[in-house]
């Protein structure tokens, strides 16, 4: 996800002078095509996020589109203050890029984990959350992002991720994302609607179920804003399990579940499948942590 990020910023960038990129001392080996060619609009601030945040509001505030990119919990929980007072609240637009969400970047230690960041930006107002579930993904929420400057939180998987969209689809905020193939959809009576990198767990199942009345969606564009809406998609299945590699509290099931308050008959349809509190503080490779978290093992009850 994180060479679909910068080939896309780049590919933008040619066409809209304004993006500029702002890195924590990191990215090396990615971020270079954007650098070598925009000389002039990338800044590298250092180990020192906080700055960072403060130096892309305030280029924001002179017309700038500025993503901050660095390894997910550094430009997030680091800053959060700064992002929360100087961009969301001025509704400046600055796209704070996390590579590395969920546990993606779990043997380096738990410091480097982002399992409550979902809980901590989708309480920002203004702030449009983007959780590409596969690099086709990426590159809608990058086009969205550009096209509706606003303040956002990207979070982005690793690299190696596979592709599941055969050309880049078109996003719009709080609409799911048709993922598993068109022809299966009209029988579908469940489904599983993935946000970010758990979108490869759930087509794996879905492969193995071949079961005609699953499908897979995936809601990369999220947030406080964009609840309504919500319950007519639910409506339209039996029984809908949200996936996510977050802690369930604070998460994407949760902000489900808080959109259909408007439609208390459709909670029963719901499912969550999220990490479970054990994997915080403690260290290991993603796929280990996953498992020890438990995501994906609601999966296999879920099929027929």
């Amino acid at each position: 996800m994180r060479n679909a990020f910068i080939d896309e910023l780049v590919a933008l960038a040619a066409v809209h002078p304004q993006i500029a990129l702002v890195v924590g001392d990191l990215g090396y080996s990615v971020v270079e095509p954007f650098a070598d060619r925009f000389p002039d609009r990338f800044i590298n601030a250092g180990v020192a996020e906080q700055n960072m945040t403060g130096l892309a509001a305030g280029m924001a505030s002179e017309g700038y589109h500025v993503f901050t990119y660095s390894i997910a919990n550094f430009p997030s929980f680091r800053c959060a203050e700064q992002i929360r007072n100087d961009v969301a609240y001025h509704q400046l637009p600055v796209t704070v890029v996390a590579v590395g969400g969920g546990l993606a970047y779990g043997a380096l230690g738990y410091s480097h984990h982002a399992v409550q960041d979902y809980a901590l930006f989708r309480s920002f107002p203004n702030l449009l959350m983007a959780a590409p579930g596969d690099p086709m993904e990426v590159r809608a929420c990058m086009r969205y992002l550009v096209e509706h400057p606003q303040p956002s939180y990207l979070r982005l998987g690793k690299a190696g991720e596979p592709s599941f969209h055969d050309s880049v689809p078109t996003v719009s905020p709080g609409r799911w994302l048709a993922v598993s193939p068109p022809q299966a959809q009209p029988q579908a009576s469940r489904t599983v609607l993935c946000t970010g990198a758990t979108l490869a767990l759930a087509m794996q199942h879905w492969r193995q179920a071949a079961d005609p009345a699953l499908a897979v969606h995936s809601l990369p564009l999220w947030g406080m804003g964009c609840k309504s809406g919500q319950a007519e998609q639910v409506e339209r299945f039996a029984h809908v399990l949200s996936m996510e590699d977050h802690l369930r509290d604070g998460g994407f099931g949760s902000w489900l579940q808080e959109a259909l308050c408007v439609r208390p008959d459709l909670l029963p349809r719901l499912r969550a499948d999220a990490l479970d509190p054990v994997v915080c503080g403690t260290v290991g490779s993603q796929a280990m942590l996953n498992e020890l978290g438990g995501l994906g093992r609601t999966l296999s009850s879920f099929w027929r």
